[in-house]
């Protein structure tokens, strides 16, 4: 498959990415109904430390839903024969996702255009990331000093 049209490619990319949505989403909903969760027993509010864990907590689901996605990934670039091992196809795949770009490990030129698209779809994954992590900082802070609120 050394010649193939780029709409391939483009599919691939978006099936991943639509995966990789649907992985994020369950780990947003994670998050959400965690800090929903805390606040209920109103553990949200006695203290700094506690604030902190709920804090790591949520970054960590943000972490693993990261992990999860650059693993999936790499299973298409398995599946697709690109790489022979799934901690080559994982390296390659975290580079991509990160943005990192390292470039010691390169897919054909066939599929070249899954880096772009897997870069892009790392972005914003972690964009959501961000976005959230400050939501539950946000609502943190807004819960322990009610000046602060709008």
């Amino acid at each position: 498959m050394r010649d193939i049209s780029i709409s391939v490619p483009l599919i691939v990319g978006v099936g991943a990415t639509s995966l990789t949505i649907l992985v994020h989403a369950i780990a947003v909903g994670a998050i959400v109904r965690f800090v929903r969760h805390e606040r209920r027993l109103e553990r949200a509010d006695p203290g700094f430390l506690l604030n902190v864990l709920i804090i790591t907590v949520a970054v960590m689901f943000a972490l693993a839903a990261h992990l999860i996605e650059v693993a999936l990934w790499a299973l298409a670039f398995l599946a697709l024969r690109e790489f022979s091992s799934m901690s080559t196809a994982f390296y390659h795949s975290a580079g991509n996702y990160t943005t990192l770009g390292d470039g010691n490990v390169v897919m054909s030129p066939a599929w070249r255009l899954l880096g772009p698209i897997e870069a892009a779809d790392g972005m914003l994954m972690f964009g959501v990331s961000t976005a959230l992590i400050f939501t539950v900082i946000e609502r943190l802070v807004q819960t322990r000093f009610p000046d602060l609120r709008d």
